[in-house]
């Protein structure tokens, strides 16, 4: 019987609820403007702090009568500013409460208030923009709709410290994207923001201290500009330097070094300047130490892994500096066992968001290890190291998943650890589990690491084999993304280096004849490329050569062609010239080329081009031909002779290039277009 009362019960008490709330609702419509008035402060005092208070006023349509009340001009300014004060409050509260005031078009009637000449009308219309724009369900491109709002924002920027705190915020959340960036540089955001980081309010030198590291980020045209800025006739990147003082609030030390950073990556800062590599970089560093805040470390150790990812001497200098590579371990252990458990909401945050830690470190090591081979060794032998990339690569966030295995593909570009690290831990299986429906975005990265794993050296190269990886790669080089097509023909031109038959065979049958020779069309010139070299190796020692051209010569004849007529790159030319030189080697495949007098043409064109990659290629593929320890060597001296290929022979003995010049002599010694993988 208990369970019958229940549901009255609950009717009752929300019978109650939402008629309190409706008597709010309802004196915003009294006739007497002062009763409207002090309705809507009651209603602002009754929200503060209360979620089911602005939900039930929202669902009772309250926001419509504020906003209604906020625009019209008979309104006092003082209930037009406690309507803005209120709609700021609601919209403190859920993101379907924001999603709401959005749906009621907050946001152009709160611009539009932007227009009055009250200032305190003005500041509450821009902390209830603020609060709206702040949130990640708002659009902020509304922002951006009316071209008049950017240029009423920046004259206002000089009212009060409190219209420079919210319109920087507005500024540093509501710039998203290069077209964003473009608009407020055009609109002179760098000029009017500039002065307020010696604002006497540290609240509006942080935010225009985020505005510059938004406008800044991979933003050549900002960086450039903000290098010769002077604020109180000091340059900006100095202003920037003081920020970082260890004296300075830790959010401003952190965002500081962001602008920094981007500059430098943007162009606008030389690596080795004394503002990255004595301030900029120790301050990440510092920042990663487990002193710090969970989310100061994350965002610590990523800036820090962005900044030196191209540059190897910052990798070199960070890896040396304040114990990095071992300091990062801490960030598998967090939150530790034996911090003190002081506040356990800061506890429960940790243990959720402890797998960003995971991803920024492996971030970091994925850029300490991209190009140092002692740092690559460090980070391998750091405790339990590969143990927790392999366990990264099954972690249930996609983030930390695609992190580790940057990090894996950062340390398989090391011969000795793809021979000792990554065997003795068979990375390999994960990685291929890792292969199996996932995102594209992990896909290049894990298909790229793959690339390295079968490389000829690589002990993993057999049980990948094994694994029945060649359908997964044929499979890659049919997808729409670019990189993915050239990862997967780059994994299989790998594999086929100095490949048995069996493979090469395998390949062929799987890729299928239709699709190589699509690939060999593809618009993307690095696909192309290694399609190309993957030709070249299966076309290498000569049963392999003369099996496949015996099955597939007229095909390969005819795309050779093709390209050779196209337009293309020297490289693109030079390697297609090569697998002409690969078949002339050939016992049986060599016929191909003697019989097809359009492509003996051709290689005589190349024979006599300006230069001297292609020269050099043909005269390999002419060399073979002209073997003369190889049956039917005369009858094709004879057929090349009357064809003026010994004339070329000759001026090219006297070429300049000692190359060329010694190329006749050591006819019989050609292996170069064969080996190269």
């Amino acid at each position: 019987m208990a369970c019958l009362l229940e549901a009255p019960l609950r009717i009752s008490v929300l019978s109650e609820v939402t008629a309190t709330s409706r008597h709010y609702v309802d004196r915003l419509f009294d006739p007497d403007p002062l009763k409207v008035l002090q309705g809507v402060i009651d209603m602002k005092n009754a929200v503060i702090g209360n979620n089911k208070q602005k939900a039930n006023l929202i669902v009772l349509g309250a926001v419509p009568r504020l906003l209604y009340l906020l625009q019209q001009s008979s309104s006092s300014l003082r209930l037009r500013s406690e309507c803005a004060v209120v709609l700021g409050s609601l919209a403190m509260g859920t993101e379907n409460n924001i999603k709401s005031l959005v749906d009621c078009h907050i946001i152009p009637t709160l611009l539009q208030g932007l227009l009055c000449q009250d200032l305190i009308f003005i500041e509450a219309c821009l902390r209830c923009l603020r609060t709206v724009f702040i949130s990640p369900v708002t659009p902020v491109q509304l922002l951006y709709t009316d071209p008049a709002v950017i240029p009423r924002l920046m004259s206002l920027l000089g009212s009060s410290q409190r219209t420079q705190e919210y319109i920087t915020q507005i500024f540093s959340h509501c710039c998203k994207t290069p077209e964003h960036q473009t608009v407020l540089f055009n609109h002179g955001a760098i000029q009017n923001i500039a002065p307020l980081l010696i604002s006497p309010s540290y609240k509006v030198r942080m935010q225009a201290l985020k505005c510059f590291s938004v406008l800044a980020h991979e933003n050549t045209q900002v960086s450039m500009t903000l290098v010769n800025v002077l604020v109180d006739g000091e340059l900006l990147t100095q202003v920037f330097v003081k920020m970082m003082q260890r004296d300075q609030p830790v959010e401003m030390q952190l965002t500081a070094a962001k602008c920094l950073t981007y500059m430098c990556r943007a162009g606008a800062i030389r690596t080795d300047d004394g503002c990255i590599v004595l301030k900029t970089l120790p301050c990440l560093v510092r920042m990663c130490s487990k002193e710090h805040l969970l989310e100061e470390r994350v965002e610590g150790a990523e800036t820090l892994a962005y900044l030196m990812e191209p540059d190897v001497e910052l990798q070199r200098i960070a890896s040396t500096t304040d114990h990095l590579v071992s300091m990062l371990a801490d960030y598998f252990k967090y939150p530790s066992s034996v911090s003190a458990i002081t506040d356990i909401k800061r506890l429960d945050y940790d243990l959720k968001h402890a797998h960003e830690l995971r991803q920024a470190a492996f971030k970091l090591y994925a850029s300490l290890g991209s190009n140092d081979e002692d740092i690559r060794k460090k980070i391998t032998e750091t405790e339990n190291m590969m143990d927790r990339i392999v366990s990264g690569l099954s972690e249930s966030s996609i983030k930390v998943r695609l992190a580790a295995v940057r990090c894996l593909h950062s340390l398989s570009r090391s011969v000795q650890q793809l021979r000792t690290s990554f065997h003795d831990h068979a990375v390999w299986k994960p990685l291929m589990k890792l292969l199996q429906n996932a995102p594209d975005e992990v896909l290049v990265m894990a298909s790229s690491t793959l690339c390295n794993l079968l490389l000829e050296f690589s002990p993993s190269k057999e049980p990948i084999l094994e694994s029945g990886v060649i359908e997964l790669l044929c499979s890659l080089t049919q997808s729409d993304s670019p990189a993915l097509r050239v990862n997967g023909i780059w994994a299989l031109m790998n594999m086929a280096f100095q490949a048995d038959q069996k493979v090469k065979v395998e390949i062929v049958r799987c890729l299928g004849t239709e699709q190589l020779f699509r690939l060999l069309s593809d618009p993307d010139t690095n696909v192309l490329m290694k399609t190309l070299g993957l030709l070249r190796n299966l076309l290498s020692t000569r049963p392999h050569i003369d099996q496949i051209m015996s099955s597939h010569g007229k095909q390969i004849m005819q795309a050779v062609t093709l390209i050779l007529e196209a337009e293309h790159s020297v490289e693109v030319k030079e390697q297609t010239l090569c697998i002409l030189a690969n078949v002339a080697d050939g016992n049986t495949a060599k016929a191909l080329i003697m019989t097809n007098d359009d492509v003996l043409q051709k290689v005589k064109y190349y024979m006599g081009h300006s230069n001297v990659k292609l020269q050099l290629a043909a005269t390999f593929c002419i060399s073979n031909l002209i073997w003369n320890e190889e049956d039917g060597s005369q009858e094709r001296q004879d057929k090349l002779r009357e064809m003026g290929f010994v004339d070329i022979l000759h001026k090219l003995t006297q070429a300049s290039d000692p190359n060329l010049s010694d190329r006749w002599a050591r006819a019989a010694n050609t292996d170069r277009c064969r080996q190269k993988g």
